[in-house]
């Protein structure tokens, strides 16, 4: 079986935010697939995804600390500035964690670990809402 679908995730702050339920929700298709994988892409150029801890918020924050420090603001070797200061340090951090995440599916649920969530990484901070790709594959 393979499955596609176009998911709209609603407008959040610039931040990580986890967003295995809302996906969860989204699909009640992975319930039919007992071994399998999903992909998901976001469709932006300035937000991202990874999995990480889901447990203890401050690691979100942590996160959003720990990226801001590592690619500032208003560098003076932008010329990508048009969009405003947190444009480009945007393009920056959504390039080194990635547009896609494979999970594997089994037994009609995403097979993650016990303190992995799915993170959506918003950049900007004045975004509006991302749409992610979710393909399913499976038996």
């Amino acid at each position: 079986m393979w499955f596609q679908k176009e998911v709209r995730l609603p407008a959040v702050t610039r931040g990580f935010h986890l967003i295995t339920d809302l996906l969860t929700a989204q699909l009640p298709e992975l319930e039919e697939i007992e071994v399998g994988l999903a992909h998901i892409f976001i469709k932006h150029t300035s937000a991202s995804l990874t999995i990480n801890e889901d447990a203890d918020p401050s690691v979100r924050q942590d996160f959003e600390s720990h990226f801001n420090h590592m690619v500032p603001e208003k560098q003076p070797y932008y010329r990508h500035t048009s969009e405003g200061p947190d444009d480009m340090p945007a393009h920056l951090k959504a390039a080194m964690l990635g547009s896609s995440i494979s999970i594997p599916i089994t037994k009609g649920r995403f097979n993650l670990g016990t303190w992995q969530g799915i993170y959506l990484c918003e950049h900007r901070n004045q975004a509006g809402k991302r749409t992610v790709v979710v393909t399913l594959q499976g038996n």
